[in-house]
C-alpha cells in the first residue's frame, strides 16, 4: 500500500514539474510601446476605456452627474484661438466637450483626427446659449451660424487633468 501511494505521489510530482517547465518556456509577446506627448498631469495609457464604451456611460447619466474616467478617443475639433478646449468623437455622431482643469492645459491647434487619452472627470452639463456661441466663435463659425444658436443644449463634458497625444 505504501509503495502504491509513493508511486502516485512521484507521478503527481513529475507531472507537476513537467507542467511548470512548459509554462516557463512560454515567452511573453512584447507589445510595441506607442509614443505619446504628455500635457498636464502625468498619466499612463493603461486602463483607458474606448470612446464607444464611454458613450454608453454618458447615456445613463443626468445633468449634474459625474464619474472619474480615462478615455481613448479621436479629436474632432480644437479651439483655434488658444487650444483651450477640444471635442472628441464618441461614435454614432456623439462627441464630448473637453476642457482642462484650472485652465492649465493648451493643446496644439492642428491635432484634429489624432488619438488622445484623457484623464479626469466625465459629466453631463447643460450649456447656455452664450457659451455655445462663444465656442462657435472659437471654432471660426460664421456670424449666421452663431446667430442660429437659440436654445440651451445638454452636452457630454469632460474636465481633463492630463492628456496623452499619440504621435
Amino acid at each position: 500500500m505504501k509503495s502504491i501511494t509513493l508511486i502516485i505521489v512521484c507521478v503527481f510530482m513529475l507531472n507537476s514539474c513537467k507542467n511548470k517547465d512548459e509554462k516557463q518556456q512560454e515567452t511573453p509577446v512584447e507589445v510595441a510601446k506607442t509614443e505619446y506627448t504628455s500635457f498636464g498631469n502625468t498619466i499612463i495609457s493603461d486602463d483607458a476605456i474606448e470612446a464607444a464604451s464611454m458613450a454608453s456611460h454618458y447615456k445613463t447619466m443626468n445633468v449634474g452627474d459625474s464619474i472619474n474616467s480615462k478615455i481613448v478617443a479621436t479629436v474632432n475639433k480644437v479651439c483655434q484661438a488658444k487650444g483651450c478646449w477640444m471635442t472628441l468623437d464618441l461614435g454614432d455622431k456623439e462627441e464630448v466637450m473637453v476642457k482642462f482643469k484650472d485652465y492649465a492645459i493648451f493643446m496644439p491647434k492642428d491635432i484634429e483626427g489624432k488619438e488622445v487619452i484623457i484623464n479626469g472627470k466625465a459629466y453631463v452639463k447643460e450649456v447656455s446659449i452664450d457659451e455655445q456661441r462663444h465656442y462657435a466663435e472659437d471654432e471660426g463659425k460664421s456670424a449666421e451660424e452663431i446667430a442660429s444658436i437659440t436654445e440651451p443644449k445638454k452636452t457630454y463634458s469632460f474636465e481633463a487633468d492630463g492628456v496623452l497625444l499619440k504621435q
